[in-house]
């Protein structure tokens, strides 16, 4: 059997899972016969349902015994909101599995590939590893690097600029543009920008056109409490909440300035350290898993200097601005021709520029 085949079907059934299963992995599965007949299918596609393995196995009944199975993800050993799916695989009397990654949830960690090893099935690790770790590096870099994966988006012109002039809101991107940008805000956990945009743009920060089936967080990064009350995002709590993350010397300073925004809807995040990295992990302390940062040039400049940046979304409009225009964040930061995965898509008039920045996905402090 081709197993690399095989698995690459599994891993575009784990996308049926995508912006629905925080904080869980995306996962696919296929249970596969000794004469290469696909006699069970799986895919985690909500958090806190049943996991690919047992729905795959499920599917093929009594065909699963002596099969093999797919699954691009180390089936795992403990019980949290199911479960644990080794034994269930298992049972169901699997010949061989074929993994595609390892589980490095200390919960697991290959616990769930010596259980089967034990019970006398047949273990192969690391067919399609790269597709399954890009596939899933939101929930390798949550555990690995203790923070959100982070995508950094941005939308200039073609002379490099964010605005017509400082404080003055611009339109750059057009409507195929949006469009993409409003799915993606269908998939992640949170978007953020810095309180200069709040100021600017005063943006609402919510998914439209999109469909959305959990909340969506907005993160502002205000070290100095600037973000008012009046913000058109504090009046649009039912589409998810809003958090402000800013220092504790800040709130100290300001105790009615936190009253005021917490009277109206906001949850104010201060950590004791006044860095990137601190809001980062207080980000996920509260449950976030990926975050958008869409702005401004400051706080890029930030997280692209502490390189907390594990992706970077660029959208090229091609109309110039000039050089009274607002420049985005100078040459230098982003090596692109570094960048793992690059690709150009154009988007009616736009072009999307994307790409990984390897070397800061699975770094921890």
């Amino acid at each position: 059997m081709d197993d690399a085949q095989f698995m690459r079907k599994a891993i575009a059934l784990a996308e049926r899972g995508r912006g629905r299963t925080s904080p869980n992995p995306m996962v696919g599965a296929l249970v596969v016969d000794d004469d290469g007949v696909i006699v069970g299918r799986g895919a985690h596609e909500v958090a806190g349902g049943p996991h690919a393995e047992v729905i795959a196995l499920a599917d093929a009944g009594s065909r699963a015994r002596g099969a093999t199975l797919y699954c691009t993800l180390e089936p795992c050993s403990h019980t949290g909101r199911t479960g644990p799916c080794a034994p269930v695989v298992a049972e169901a009397g699997i010949r061989r599995a074929v993994i595609a990654i390892e589980d490095p949830n200390p919960l697991v960690n290959g616990r769930g590939l010596a259980y089967l090893r034990e019970r006398g099935i047949a273990v192969t690790v690391g067919v399609e590893r790269d597709a399954a770790s890009r596939q899933n590096a939101v929930f390798l870099t949550n555990l690995r690097a203790g923070r959100p994966y982070v995508i950094l988006k941005a939308a200039v012109s073609l002379d490099g600029r964010l605005a017509a002039a400082p404080g003055v809101r611009t339109r750059l991107t057009g409507p195929v543009a949006n469009r993409r940008v409003h799915r993606q805000r269908a998939e992640v956990d949170a978007i953020g920008v810095g309180s200069g945009t709040v100021l600017t743009d005063d943006p609402l920060l919510t998914p439209r056109g999109a469909y959305r089936g959990r909340p969506l967080t907005r993160v502002v990064f205000d070290r100095r409490l600037r973000t008012p009350p009046s913000a058109r995002l504090l009046s649009t709590l039912d589409a998810g909440p809003v958090i402000i993350v800013s220092t504790e010397r800040a709130c100290a300073g300001a105790p009615d300035r936190v009253q005021r925004l917490e009277t109206a809807g906001a949850l104010i995040l201060a950590p004791r350290t006044d860095d990137m990295w601190s809001a980062l992990r207080a980000l996920q302390a509260t449950g976030l898993r990926s975050l958008v940062l869409e702005g401004g040039a400051a706080l890029h400049r930030a997280a692209l200097d502490a390189g907390l940046v594990d992706e970077v979304h660029v959208y090229i409009t091609p109309a110039a601005i000039g050089p009274q225009g607002v420049a985005w964040i100078g040459e230098g930061r982003i090596a692109w021709e570094t960048l793992q995965d690059r690709r150009a898509t154009w988007l009616g008039e736009d072009v999307l520029v994307e790409g990984r920045i390897q070397e800061h996905v699975h770094r921890n402090r």
